[in-house]
């Protein structure tokens, strides 16, 4: 059976979620500007309502951006410590991947554009579409002025999720809002970084980084 450790803290949700015995236990806080000292007392307290030692964990997940700097280099640098100390490998998931993931688990829709805040007049932005049960990216993520966006494929009915569609007046592509306050949740991370295990997708401890995406407007992905 698989243990995996799962963090994010790259918007104002802070959470962990821990694959122990298959079963998954969570903790999701919306606690914005104390991820740093709220994150390891909940990693600390899911172990342990596991029953699980960190000794068992086989890999570690983490959202890895876009989305806050601080918050991102928060879940990158203790995944990357973690993950040294237990000589164990990182699987970095995208955070608009998560929300996407969040967002099919939720509501059940299967194509949603993906929408973060990034401040000064700009958005995250990624469009992803159901497979085999995970959300999938169609195209590239980039971070973009609002009303520069544009859907892979206009003929179908995409669905907007995430803060970034607070910007909805300047976004000019037809999309049905659904959730403009949706965010990331360590439990959705873990159902992707699951599925990348069992491709044997990870990486070292060397390479978590986190991806802010602002000095790379266009960030190629594997599409679908």
């Amino acid at each position: 059976m698989t243990t995996l450790l799962a963090l994010d803290t790259a918007t104002e949700a802070c959470s962990v979620a821990l694959l122990c015995n298959d079963r998954i236990y969570n903790c999701y806080e919306v606690i914005p500007r104390l991820h740093a000292q709220q994150i390891l007392p909940m990693i600390h307290n899911v172990i342990n309502g596991a029953g699980c030692k960190l000794d068992d964990i086989e890999g570690l997940a983490f959202g890895c951006g876009p989305g806050a700097f601080t918050g991102i280099r928060i879940a990158a640098g203790i995944v990357q410590g973690l993950a040294f100390a237990l000589d164990k490998p990182v699987i970095p998931v995208s955070n608009l991947a998560i929300i996407a993931q969040r967002a099919w688990r939720k509501y059940q829709i299967e194509r949603v554009a993906v929408a973060i805040d990034a401040r000064m007049n700009e958005i995250y932005w990624g469009c992803y579409a159901l497979h085999n049960g995970e959300m999938t990216l169609v195209g590239n993520e980039q971070v973009v002025a609002p009303e520069n966006v544009a859907l892979p494929f206009d003929s179908m009915n995409w669905f907007g999720v995430g803060t970034g569609w607070r910007y909805a007046a300047q976004i000019p592509v037809s999309c049905d809002i659904v959730d403009s306050n949706l965010l990331p949740n360590a439990n959705d991370l873990l159902t992707l970084a699951l599925s990348a295990w069992q491709r044997g997708v990870a990486i070292t401890a060397s390479g978590a980084e986190p991806i802010y995406l602002r000095n790379n407007v266009a960030t190629p992905k594997n599409q679908i």
